[in-house]
């Protein structure tokens, strides 16, 4: 079932389209700085997950390609046939997912933080039911350190604040039904199938998708570029939007 995502859309409606895929338990707000950079030569469209900020939650387990059909169903309806796509975490699972399903709509792709398959596969189960149990809040303490760094929370409270308020605000089935995703995914054996011009970036100190696991992703893409942010953990649009913003001008220029 394809749920009815929300999104805020940026940008000349007739200028080159460029989509934005957030993070497990995060939204729009994730790519502020992206959209402020590139709403004046691009349409931009921000949305939110399945089950996540505004968007439709739907009961139950999905799989990435869900996910993937969920953004598909989106462009259709704002008219966008062609785009470029930029995304976090799931959000960059998702990307993949579009470039092995409509490659032929996918003008560039960065995948930011993410992988083509996540570790530990059978945790995402576990962390699916203490979702739907607890809610969110008891992941909250570990989003520093995993999100962002000890040294940039504290540099930074406010922004921190809006971060984690994200989750906080994120029905519980709605996370739940995208760590199932999350669990069951796997492109590994498929990358080499990908066309589209695509670049890769990792946080240097990320311990959920550390460089190794993002650098799988672009060796295994002909042709991908790998970038890596120093200082930044899982969340580098939001913590180091400078540095990530010169790559993705760097592709989109391609």
């Amino acid at each position: 079932m394809t749920a009815r995502l929300s999104a805020v859309v940026e940008g000349p409606d007739d200028a080159p389209a460029l989509v934005l895929g957030p993070s497990l338990g995060t939204g729009v707000g994730l790519f502020d700085a992206q959209a402020a950079e590139f709403a004046g030569r691009f349409r931009v469209v921000r949305y939110d997950l399945r089950g996540h900020g505004s968007s439709e939650v739907v009961p139950g387990a999905c799989t990435m390609a869900d996910l993937a059909g969920d953004v598909v169903a989106l462009l259709d309806r704002l008219g966008i046939a062609r785009f470029a796509y930029a995304g976090v975490s799931i959000g960059g699972a998702i990307g993949l997912q579009l470039a092995l399903t409509v490659p032929e709509r996918l003008d560039g792709l960065a995948i930011i933080a993410s992988a083509a398959r996540f570790a530990d596969p059978p945790s995402w189960a576990v962390r699916a039911q203490q979702v739907r149990e607890q809610g969110t809040e008891f992941l909250v303490p570990s989003r520093t350190g995993t999100w962002f760094t000890t040294e940039w929370a504290q540099a930074h409270p406010t922004e921190a604040g809006e971060l984690v308020g994200m989750l906080r605000a994120t029905p519980p089935e709605g996370y739940a039904a995208c760590c199932e995703a999350i669990g069951a995914f796997d492109v590994r054996d498929r990358l080499r199938e990908i066309t589209a011009p695509t670049l890769c970036i990792a946080g240097a100190e990320d311990p959920a998708t550390p460089p190794a696991m993002v650098r799988e992703v672009a060796d295994g893409v002909g042709g991908a570029e790998l970038a890596v942010v120093p200082g930044a953990a899982h969340l580098p649009t939001a913590t180091d939007p400078d540095t990530v913003n010169a790559a993705l001008r760097r592709l989109l220029e391609r």
